[in-house]
Order: C-alpha cells, then structure tokens, then sequence
C-alpha cells in the first residue's frame, strides 16, 4: 500500500480514511471499481502501529471484515463497536469526494459523515483507552468491526453474525453501530424491503400494436394497483420510529421506439417499522396482483426475491440503552432514546441474542449529501463518549 503517514489526531485519522475510494458499486449503488480492500490494509496497518491486535475475517467471494481489539482480558465483559467502510455514489458531488479537505471547522468528503466518522472515532479512543497509564473501572474488551457492504446488503454484518462470530473466542455482551446520529442514542430503527416486480407482453412492430401486447401498459395497471391499494393500506405506527411507507422509485421497459415492450420493471422501497414482519411484504402485495393476473387482460406478473432488513426493537437493549443514557447525561447529553427511520447494521445482532443501539457522530441531513461534511466538533465529541464508553464497559455488566 502506499506511504501513508501514520495520523497524529482523530482529524487526521478522518482524512486519511475519507481518502480512500469505497464507494460500493455492488448493485443498487454506482460509482467506482474501488473497494473497501485498501481502506482495511491501511487501518489494519495503523492499529499494528499502535500496538492493537488485527483480524481479518474473510468472507466467501467478497473482501473481509477487520476486526480491531485491546488486548483480551479473559472473562472480562465485551463491548463491540461497529463501522462499514463502504459508501455510497459520487455522482453528483459539488465537492472532491476523496479529498477529506477541512473547511470552517468541518471535514467534507463522501463518507466523512456516514460513517467513516464514526469509525475514525472509535479507534482513536480505542487508541486512548489501550495507551491509558491506570484503567479507571474494571476491566473490559474492547472490539471494533470494521464491516464491507453496508450500504447494499449489510453482507459483512451479516457475515459476521452468522458465520464469523461462532469462530471466536468470545461474544460481545453488547455492540454499539456507529451512524450520524449527533450522539443521541438511538434504540429503535426502520426495516427495509426491496424488490422489483416485472411485467411480461408480447413485442411486435410498433406499426402493428393490436397484435402486440404491451408490458408497459400492464405495468401502468400495477403501479395503480400499489399506489392506489396497496401503499394507502399501510397504517402500521411505531412511537419512536413513525409510520410504514412504501414508494416505487425506479421504473425501465421496452427495447427500442418502434417495437411493443415485452418486459417492464419496477423496484419498490418498503420501509418497515418495529412490530412489522418483513416476511409478509410480498404475500400483501401478492394479493392485490392477484387480481390482476385473474382479470380480463390475464396479465403476467411476477415479483423477484427481495432483500430483507428487520426493523430493530428496542425492547433487548434497555438495560444496555439505560446504562448508556446514564454516561450520555454525565457529559451534559440527553440520556433519551430515539427512533430513526432508516435502517441499520444494529438490526442483525438481536439475530444472536446480542443488545444494540446506534450512536455516531455526525447528522444524517449530511449524509449521502453533494457536498457530505462533518464538524470538527461532532467528530471530538464522538470520540470522547466513545472513549468513555470504552472506560466505563467494565461496569455495564
């Protein structure tokens, strides 16, 4: 890898790591061929530096996660803190995306927001916590789960909960997600499902339509039938998280402008709230297409296989989220959970039993933004809760 300084600051360490080109360009997301790949040998190469023990846990056909740890205290309590290192697209930016430039007390640069801010914080106060002279409580380890694909299909998450976590030693008792959440806790996220549903007609010359059928026609039926039945039936609530929604935002059919479409797709974004069961999105929707393929055009219809994200309950972590809005109120921050819309890696550890919240430096108004930045301030106050996040461990359990 090339001669990268090691950093002297947390916002060193920011920049360095914005640097790097991750963009995720694995399906829904454009972008680059880049990987997350150079991003771990560089932070792997750092945390050697300081004196921290580096893992690579290899995922079939696909980069690795990289796991960052103190040294182990056998028997001790575990906390787990968790960062993708992957991004979304730079199409679009008004800013240099890998420049990590630091301007009016803030770091721009695609990701410096989400969330390779949360992940420079978290090792910088892992950095802290491991050179600390005297330990302030009991003792306690401390990981950091550097993940891949994030922002496509949470693969490195998910290959670490169901697979790679099994072959350690150990197993957190609690794991905190870093996301741009200005430091307040969040205990409660949204759920995801994403599909495509295609139409299928007949092509023939376009001077000739009576003896063609068109899918584009057949798929104006089904989008009525989804915005019109279907998303108006959502009514499903969550105090933190709000209400079920549902939206059709991409749409492509036809081959050429003289010939009757065949083929037409659209792809839905369904987002679920806590108490809702992703399982049972398709077979709603599957019902109001019924109807249509039992209609007089016998329309053909079928949906593909979704990518599923539960919505995360914040019924396990409340012991967890009361002991951290404890240290939140010490340092002069609400101690109040919150609900955030959007999906995250902390809805795959309750999978095994683990408590998680999300709590990051940061806002999320910035994140995926054209011109993506975070303050300078967020950034050391990130750290320092982490950091005493780190100190205190020893006692949450």
């Amino acid at each position: 890898m090339p001669e990268i300084p090691i950093p002297n600051s947390c916002e060193d360490l920011l920049t360095q790591m914005v640097s790097f080109d991750t963009v995720n360009h694995r399906g829904d997301v454009s972008g680059s061929d880049g990987t997350e790949a150079a991003l771990l040998a560089y932070l792997e190469h750092v945390a050697n530096q300081w004196g921290l023990a580096t893992q690579r846990l290899p995922i079939d056909d696909y980069d690795s996660n990289l796991l960052v740890s103190s040294t182990w205290v056998p028997g001790a309590p575990t906390i787990l803190f968790d960062s993708h290192m992957d991004t979304v697209s730079v199409d679009g930016m008004t800013i240099e995306p890998f420049a990590g430039r630091i301007h009016q007390e803030r770091i721009f640069g695609r990701g410096a927001c989400d969330t390779k801010g949360s992940g420079a914080a978290m090792l910088w106060a892992l950095k802290r916590f491991c050179q600390q002279s005297e330990p302030t409580g009991p003792p306690a380890n401390i990981a950091i789960l550097f993940n891949v694909d994030e922002e496509i299909s949470m693969k490195g998450v998910v290959a670490f909960v169901r697979q790679q976590m099994a072959k350690l030693d150990w197993q957190p008792n609690a794991v905190i997600v870093g996301e741009p959440t200005e430091m307040q806790m969040v205990t409660a996220t949204g759920g995801i499902a994403r599909w495509s549903i295609h139409t299928h007609g007949v092509a023939v010359h376009s001077s000739q339509p009576a003896k063609g059928r068109s899918a584009i026609s057949a798929m104006m039926r089904v989008i009525e039938a989804v915005e019109n039945d279907y998303i108006p039936s959502l009514d499903t609530e969550h105090p933190l998280v709000g209400k079920a929604q549902c939206s059709i935002n991409l749409i492509s059919g036809g081959t050429q402008i003289n010939v009757i479409p065949d083929t037409c797709e659209i792809r839905i974004d369904r987002r679920l709230v806590p108490g809702e069961d992703p399982l049972q999105v398709l077979p709603a929707v599957e019902t109001h297409l019924d109807r249509l393929r039992a209609g007089p055009e016998h329309l053909e219809i079928e949906q593909d296989t979704p990518f599923l994200d539960t919505p995360l309950e914040p019924s396990l972590s409340q012991q967890f989220s009361n002991q951290v809005g404890e240290l939140l109120q010490q340092n002069d921050l609400s101690p109040q959970a919150i609900g955030v819309s959007y999906g995250t890696n902390a809805s795959k550890y309750p999978e095994a039993g683990i408590p998680a919240i999300v709590l990051g430096p940061g806002s999320i108004e910035q994140a995926h933004t054209v011109d993506e930045w975070i303050t300078l301030e967020q950034l050391e106050l990130g750290q320092k809760i982490y950091f005493d996040l780190m100190s205190k461990a020893g006692e949450f359990f």
